[in-house]
């Protein structure tokens, strides 16, 4: 069993990372924690996992972490930077959902999160933990950094057509819708009901946090420098990302839908739709599934790809079980073969 670990469960990832883990087959959960829930029972502050778990909260200072063979930090950025080292100097294996890792150039991190690193040392040896990427590197990994929601969909919509060159790279285009829940648990005005529903909305068109570890993602797919325009935008649903993506084609004679289905072929969590259909966020809510269609509109020279996750479980949770499964020589499949719910 795989004794496991998790630092600051108390959000919308850290419940859906608890939803998986308890039904994980080769999981032990020993120790989760949070300063102002400790002592708390987890199915009282959560009553869906009612029947599942007995454990309560703990706080973190009085947490054996070490005794685990994996941590989880389910944490606002800037946290699991704290204590990161200490634990992989203990011999303890990370996953880390926030985005304190994801970017391998600290003084880009430090732009825009705008603040100092506390951990600069490991950004560059951290594997990105997009699996139908790094799949082989987050195996032997000792400290997985989990891809963005947003950038989990945008990275596995453009990959074939980067990786296959009949693209031009300089001019991306990334228009991208998310559900409440990608702006966390804590209270604000702007999420409220009254606030969000009926309404929709673009924000962070000067610049948007998970920008950067895109653009490093895709720039790493080319071997060369990526030009992209991301524009996020919030859309009233509790859950799901939807992105449309866009750019130019170079190679108009390929066959964008077989290069696709090649692509993704083997990949357990990528469904490529067939021609002529498109995915809605629906059809993924609950699954660790992105699902894809790729089109080229009047038979022009754009090609136009829709990508669809649930942004907390592709997009956050799921993949980080995923991540735990390559590491731990699991069936990467374990404990993520759910179906999607409808409606």
């Amino acid at each position: 069993m795989i004794k496991v670990g998790i630092v600051g469960g108390t959000g919308y990832t850290g419940v859906e990372l608890l939803r998986l883990l308890l039904r994980h087959p080769q999981v032990e959960l020993s120790v989760i924690t949070s300063r102002g829930e400790a002592g708390r029972r987890l199915d009282d502050l959560f009553p869906n996992l009612r029947g599942s778990t007995s454990l309560c909260f703990t706080d973190p200072d009085q947490s054996d972490l070490t005794a685990c063979d994996v941590v989880f930090f389910a944490t606002p950025h800037n946290v699991a930077m704290q204590s990161v080292p200490g634990l992989i100097e203990r011999g303890v294996r990370v996953v880390d959902l926030s985005a304190d890792y994801r970017l391998r150039d600290v003084a880009v991190w430090e732009q825009w999160y705008g603040e100092p690193h506390t951990s600069p040392e490991l950004c560059a040896s951290a594997i990105y933990g997009l699996p139908e990427r790094n799949r082989n590197a987050i195996a032997s990994a000792v400290l997985v950094a989990c891809p963005g929601c947003y950038p989990t969909s945008v990275q596995l919509g453009f990959m074939p057509l980067l990786q296959a060159g009949v693209i031009d790279a300089s001019q991306l285009i990334a228009s991208s819708a998310s559900g409440v829940s990608g702006a966390g648990r804590q209270a604000k005005v702007a999420n409220l009901l009254t606030e969000a529903g009926e309404s929709f909305k673009a924000y962070g068109v000067a610049g948007h946090r998970h920008l950067p570890e895109i653009v490093q993602g895709l720039s790493a797919m080319t071997d060369g420098a990526v030009g992209l325009t991301f524009v996020p935008h919030l859309v009233p649903m509790s859950r799901g990302i939807h992105s449309t993506l866009f750019a130019r084609l170079t190679d108009t004679s390929a066959d964008l839908q077989d290069l696709f289905e090649a692509c993704y072929r083997d990949e357990p969590f990528v469904d490529v739709l067939p021609a002529g259909q498109s995915p809605e966020t629906r059809n993924v809510r609950g699954a660790n599934t992105c699902q894809l269609a790729v089109c080229v509109p009047q038979g022009g020279d754009t090609v136009v790809i829709t990508a669809v996750i649930d942004n907390l479980v592709k997009g956050a949770a799921g993949q980080a079980v995923q991540a735990m499964n390559l590491m731990f020589g699991c069936d990467e499949t374990t404990g993520l073969s759910g179906i999607a719910l409808l409606p």
